[in-house]
């Protein structure tokens, strides 16, 4: 018998009943326990109550007293509620108002009116990211200093599972190694899935929502024109830090568009990776071959 699966606490925060009823009965599955919270400045009393625990915060923006805003800048500078995943809910959409919400911190968004399929897959999806985040620090403390002595090196990886194990390894070189084991995660799972097997931000999108990605992802990698193709890791001591090159087989795409979170991308359950790497784990981050190389640079 396997061990059983961890339920994910999330806490919804909205001053309106009728939609904390909503969202509560739309969440109710066994994966899930779901507390609510009024206003900001209970929900505020609920993230920083001792033995209080959450995996996500479904956030409204638009509250009296202490709006969603508010809380979210709360979370962020407090160490143990950082890195908390929050999903904004809003009316507020306007391009200017999302901006606002991710320099916040609010990788996720849902607009309201939102329909129910679409709170499932974002849900979803900052689950998976902050799971992802929870293994590869995991990962991290059983890796950390074994490639110390690396000054150059290649590496060759195929499937999402060896980039995400070798990013991790070399992570561990690095004095900023959570931020460099996330980012360096992100480009080489680019490599495999947008660059090897060709899958578009727009299929992804379209995968993720009817949870489908990773089959998809097994799918292409067994097809007969993808089995030889690798994506490969450079690795080069410099002064200073470390420069790291991806390489992939693909066709290229339209980097420039994924080097900010754009805010007609903030209600999409992807197409963050590239922007919060570059803001977040590198000192340089620069595209060449029309998509086909990255290359990012770091402090040692």
């Amino acid at each position: 018998m396997g061990l059983p699966v961890k339920q994910m606490h999330i806490l919804v925060v909205d001053d309106e009943p009728f939609n904390r009823e909503i969202l509560a009965e739309v969440l109710d599955d066994p994966a899930y326990r779901i507390s609510v919270a009024e206003d900001g400045g209970q929900a505020w009393d609920r993230l920083t109550a001792d033995g209080e625990s959450f995996d996500l915060v479904l956030l409204d923006r638009m509250m009296p007293g202490m709006d969603g805003l508010e809380v979210l800048r709360r979370m962020k500078d407090t160490p143990r509620l950082r890195d908390l995943p929050v999903i904004m809910q809003t009316a507020a959409a306007s391009p200017d108002q999302v901006r606002e919400g991710i320099a916040a911190g609010a990788y996720y968004y849902l607009t309201k009116p939102f329909e129910l399929e679409t709170l499932l897959t974002i849900v979803r999806a900052a689950l998976d990211d902050a799971n992802q985040r929870t293994r590869l620090q995991q990962q991290l403390n059983d890796h950390a200093g074994s490639l110390a002595l690396v000054v150059n090196a290649r590496f060759e990886f195929r499937t999402l599972e060896e980039a995400q194990h070798l990013a991790v390894v070399i992570a561990g070189m690095c004095a900023n190694t959570e931020l460099v084991a996330m980012g360096l995660s992100e480009l080489l799972i680019n490599a495999v899935e947008h660059g090897n097997l060709g899958i578009t931000f727009e299929e992804k999108t379209r995968l993720k929502e009817q949870d489908g990605w990773q089959e998809e992802v097994e799918r292409r990698l067994g097809l007969p024109e993808n089995l030889a193709k690798r994506a490969v890791l450079s690795v080069r001591r410099i002064e200073g830090g470390w420069e790291f090159e991806v390489c992939d087989e693909g066709e290229g795409f339209d980097w420039p568009r994924f080097l900010e979170l754009a805010p007609e991308r903030a209600f999409a359950p992807n197409g963050r990776g590239i922007a919060l790497a570059r803001q977040l784990a590198f000192s340089e981050l620069e595209y060449l071959d029309g998509g086909r190389r990255v290359r990012v640079r770091t402090d040692a």
